[in-house]
């Protein structure tokens, strides 16, 4: 069952946040949370742009700047005033990566150091939220924790470039930490779906395709295992990170490992709940994949008090009746 209690994250008013990356889908609804009480910058490129259709850059306090985390100008001057970033910029979806492995790894890694420095220079800046991947534990990641090894994949597979420039993200992060002083933490998500997803991802392709009668396409047999959670939790978890001291210096993994089944049975279960005619159609895939990822959380109940409240038959039905009212949005 789905806690329906209040949200533990408490209130965050009368700040002044920076988004990186804040047009996104996970930037859109923390804008959506955030902003009838705080100030909001969002430095994003529009690549992928869920904030506009949802009306959220027209909101009075928010203000969207066009810009790219690759120039250290525009991410300084977006700072200016600014109390936390909260830093979501990077190259997204396994497809677009292999696609750009060189320009992944620029954003993940010169994106990180301009947000770091300006942050440092700037002073005052009271929390650094750096967005990791669950990817950093590579193919078989079974109820892991922070403290778990991470995964380096094998040079020249460019499906692992965007963990590998992740993890030294993190690095980035707890060093201007212990250099610096400089409060950052890092938030490494599993596999995050509900309304406004832009781009890629299993859930947003399902639903897409389950309402319109085609086909689910899973790659190979569909047996690849995920852990799954909605969006309004990691929302959650971001807003705890920013608020607890306890969070900074270190990494979190945030997560539903409720919510955990194969790919195929994603795929029949959307087809269930969406009442769709659909049938699920294997594809091969000959690229390297993540088999199984359930991410262990204890950490971020502990220091964070974090607590995923959706689960994923709830999450799901939400998520499938924001698509049935935007039938035409992407």
């Amino acid at each position: 069952m789905t806690d329906n209690s209040s949200t533990p994250t408490g209130s965050v008013t009368g700040r002044r946040l920076l988004l990186t990356g804040g047009a996104g889908f996970i930037g859109s609804h923390l804008v959506e949370r955030l902003a009838g009480d705080n100030e909001i910058v969002v430095l994003d490129t529009l690549r992928r742009n869920a904030l506009s259709p949802a009306g959220l850059d027209k909101h009075p306090h928010v203000k969207l700047i066009q810009g790219d985390v690759l120039d250290s100008a525009a991410v300084r001057q977006a700072m200016e005033g600014c109390d936390a970033v909260i830093h979501l910029a990077s190259i997204a979806g396994v497809d677009t990566v292999l696609k750009n492995p060189v320009l992944t790894m620029r954003v993940s890694l010169l994106g990180t150091m301009n947000v770091l420095e300006a942050a440092a220079a700037m002073g005052g800046i009271k929390r650094v939220i750096d967005f990791s991947t669950s990817e950093v534990f590579g193919r078989y990641a079974y109820n892991v924790t922070e403290w778990d090894a991470t995964t380096l994949g094998a040079v020249g597979e460019a499906r692992w470039t965007y963990a590998v420039a992740k993890l030294a993200t993190e690095h980035l992060a707890m060093n201007y930490w212990k250099q610096y002083q400089l409060p950052a933490c890092s938030i490494r998500p599993f596999n995050i779906y509900g309304p406004r997803q832009v781009g890629e991802g299993a859930v947003h392709h399902f639903i897409v395709r389950a309402l319109r009668g085609e086909p689910l396409q899973v790659h190979n047999d569909g047996s690849q295992i995920r852990a799954w959670c909605y969006v309004d939790d990691i929302v959650d978890g971001i807003l705890l990170a920013l608020q607890r001291e306890q969070a900074v210096g270190h990494a979190f993994n945030v997560g539903n490992p409720r919510s955990t089944l194969t790919i195929y049975a994603l795929a029949k279960e959307i087809i269930r709940l969406a009442s769709s005619s659909s049938h699920i159609e294997p594809v091969p895939w000959t690229q390297a994949d993540v088999e199984l990822r359930i991410p262990n959380i204890d950490k971020a109940k502990e220091l964070l008090a974090f607590q995923p409240r959706v689960d994923l038959e709830e999450g799901l039905l939400r998520t499938i009746y924001w698509y049935r009212r935007h039938s035409d949005s992407p």
